[in-house]
């Protein structure tokens, strides 16, 4: 279908100025006004004005929108706002303006919204039994998100008349990267460029031009497998098969670029410690519910470092001085942690650390932490032997500082060589189980390296310095 989102972008800058004017618009009703002011924005840009608005201003404009525009600014705003909106629409408003979207962003709006009314629009689409198969998918498989849309051309069909079939589909299917080669059974036997369809003659057959090294994937694939593909192979599209080979649609760069934000935003938030998938424009209620329980992981680990604290309590007592150092040894093993998770994470989601790599891995890291570890130990030991020279007065407490530097620097060293084996081989063994390793970094494993930390710290202390 023709693509509207050619309009000017950045004509007008929605800023806090331009919500207060087209809220005043929408309470003075004046329309006319109103659609002048709004007639030069990218969808995208309309679409974030409707995000600042207040839901009551926010429909009344969404309501406004012919149903051509209406349907590209639903494409881009956040599901949470989409679905409020639609909530007050017609279902055939809502049909008619999803009419004039691909399959894919059309599915996209359906999921979203309650079962009854998605049946409801459903039934007065032009594309219904193609939208129906798509939501059909797992959302986060290449089925859930490839369009219906592509054109195909039989082996035996002469440039000519793809080119013929290229012009009759350009007005329903946009963009066009490439023509797909199919055999009688629509089993895919190649891929031509747009670019080598024009430069080929007329008369030749189309076989004779595709390529048939093309990269295609079936509907089951999980859609970060999908962006890995195609960015290896600085693909544009990637066609889309089933089980026997056949061609049932495509995946185009622009659902891969929102499927690589959308998986960035949710590692992020996992290794902050929320419940991935929150949005700016979620409730109160439910952001409280996806950072709650990580909250209470936290407390928990914290309360197991106080019981290993607690247990310590006599080595505490004979030399107070080893508390000074808890902050110091805490802190570095989940730096160092964090450090490492990070880039076996990143590693792990770009498909260049596999989880057979967990040895080399951690052979690799212990080096690095090795080298780490000694610089931060000596620097650690020097400081604490020469404190005392330098400061007489302050540091009257500290007895015997040279056992207190071999106690700290040993310690350091460990702790630092511990929460890197935890930081690589904890992701790894997660992303083999099936579990998001983002997981890994965070407060999980911030608290997995306090609590091993802490008990190695007070064991040297206890062994070495007293």
């Amino acid at each position: 279908m023709e693509d509207n989102r050619d309009r000017k972008s950045g004509a007008l800058e929605v800023d806090d100025q331009m919500v207060d004017d087209i809220s005043a618009l929408l309470h003075s009703d004046e329309r006319g006004m109103l659609m002048n002011l709004i007639a030069d924005l990218h969808p995208a840009d309309l679409a974030n004005l409707i995000s600042h608005l207040d839901l009551e201003d926010a429909q009344l404009l969404f309501d406004r929108l012919p149903a051509e525009l209406g349907g590209d600014v639903l494409a881009e705003l956040d599901s949470t706002i989409r679905t409020a909106l639609l909530e007050e629409s017609r279902p055939g408003r809502i049909s008619e303006m999803l009419d004039n979207l691909d399959t894919d962003d059309a599915t996209d709006i359906l999921a979203d919204l309650p079962d009854e009314m998605a049946e409801q629009v459903l039934v007065g689409l032009e594309d219904a039994h193609h939208v129906r198969e798509l939501l059909s998918y797992d959302e986060e498989s290449a089925g859930g998100i490839m369009q219906r849309e592509y054109v195909p051309a039989l082996r035996s069909w002469t440039v000519a008349e793809v080119t013929e079939e290229v012009r009759r589909l350009a007005e329903t299917i946009e963009p066009i990267y490439a023509v797909y080669v199919i055999d009688e059974a629509g089993r895919l036997q190649g891929v031509v460029s747009l670019k080598q369809l024009l430069l080929s003659p007329a008369t030749a057959r189309i076989d004779s031009l595709m390529r048939t090294d093309f990269a295609a994937v079936t509907t089951d694939v999980d859609q970060e497998e999908v962006a890995r593909i195609m960015e290896r192979y600085d693909l544009v599209v990637l066609p889309v098969v089933d089980a026997d080979g056949r061609l049932i649609g495509r995946i185009t760069i622009d659902d891969v670029v929102d499927v690589i934000r959308e998986e960035a935003e949710e590692d992020i938030q996992l290794m902050s410690g929320v419940s991935g998938g929150e949005a700016a424009s979620d409730s109160v209620f439910r952001i409280t519910r996806g950072r709650l329980p990580w909250l209470f992981v936290g407390l928990m680990g914290a309360g197991l470092s106080g019981m290993v604290i607690g247990n310590f309590e006599a080595t505490l007592q004979s030399a107070v001085i080893l508390a000074s150092f808890l902050p110091v040894m805490m802190a570095t093993a989940g730096n160092v942690g964090i450090q490492c998770s990070a880039i076996i994470v990143q590693g792990l989601a770009s498909g260049d650390v596999w989880a057979s790599d967990v040895l080399r891995r951690i052979g690799k890291e212990t080096l690095v932490a090795a080298m780490n570890g000694l610089a931060l130990a000596v620097a650690l030991s020097v400081a604490i032997v020469v404190f005392p020279i330098l400061f007489p007065a302050a540091s009257a407490s500290i007895a015997h500082p040279f056992h207190l530097a071999l106690t700290a620097g040993l310690s350091l060293m460990a702790i630092v060589l511990l929460a890197t084996v935890i930081g690589t081989v904890v992701p790894i063994l997660l992303h083999r189980v099936g579990i998001d390793p983002a997981l890994a970094t965070g407060p999980f494993i911030t608290t997995l390296n306090d609590i091993l930390g802490l008990t190695v710290y007070f064991l040297i202390a206890t062994f070495v310095y007293l």
